[in-house]
């Protein structure tokens, strides 16, 4: 039997701690991924401030979970194999923390040890706008390997609500790792509309 992805899930200090979470949420669902979580103690203000959960309801949806000063954990090693990490979100100064390998804390160790292995590190920044200090620093981190996906909003799969929104980013993330979660609706072009139809055909 083949073993399960295991994939490390960083939620930092930023608003949009619900990406974080939503994605151990779908993961949950997915037994061919194994998640190792690491919540940063902004994030953990963040949960409270933002959404109604607890950090301890968001730790229980991960299979293993580990203290953001725990640099000994087994993420903090290369030779702990994973497919990758997603931040999600990814506040600026773990953004500037990864860029700068300036890995005081376990989610930046962590996302150093995935680059070093030649492995996908995905972060999520939320911040918005942006000076061209945190510009500097997400070419960084593209030019280093690291795939940017900010959470912005698609509209052509017609969302309805700000779960519609939150889940299409998510989908997407998965997608990164070739893990199709369900929750994107794909594009297969434009669809006519009846009156579309009929205009088209009135100017022929």
């Amino acid at each position: 039997m083949k073993s399960p992805m295991r994939l490390i899930i960083g939620i930092s200090g930023s608003s949009g701690v619900i990406y974080g979470i939503r994605l151990l949420e779908t993961l949950r669902g997915m037994p061919e991924v194994e998640t190792h979580l690491v919540i940063s103690q902004g994030a953990k203000l963040n949960i409270a401030l933002e959404t109604n959960w607890k950090p301890r309801e968001v730790e229980a949806l991960a299979d293993r979970v580990y203290n953001d000063a725990d640099l000994a954990a087994p993420i903090s090693s290369g030779s702990f194999r994973t497919g990758g990490m997603i931040i999600a979100p990814c506040s600026i100064k773990t953004l500037s923390g990864v860029v700068n390998c300036y890995a005081d804390n376990l989610v930046a160790r962590a996302a150093d040890v995935v680059l070093k292995e030649g492995r996908r590190l995905v972060l999520v920044p939320r911040e918005s706008p942006l000076h061209v200090g945190h510009t500097r620093l997400l070419h960084a981190a593209a030019t280093m390997g690291a795939i940017i996906c900010p959470p912005m909003p698609a509209f052509y799969n017609a969302p309805k609500t700000i779960d519609d929104l939150i889940d299409h980013t998510v989908g997407r993330l998965l997608d990164l790792f070739d893990l199709d979660s369900g929750r994107v609706r794909r594009w297969e072009g434009p669809v006519a509309r009846p009156d579309e139809d009929s205009s088209r055909s009135g100017m022929a």
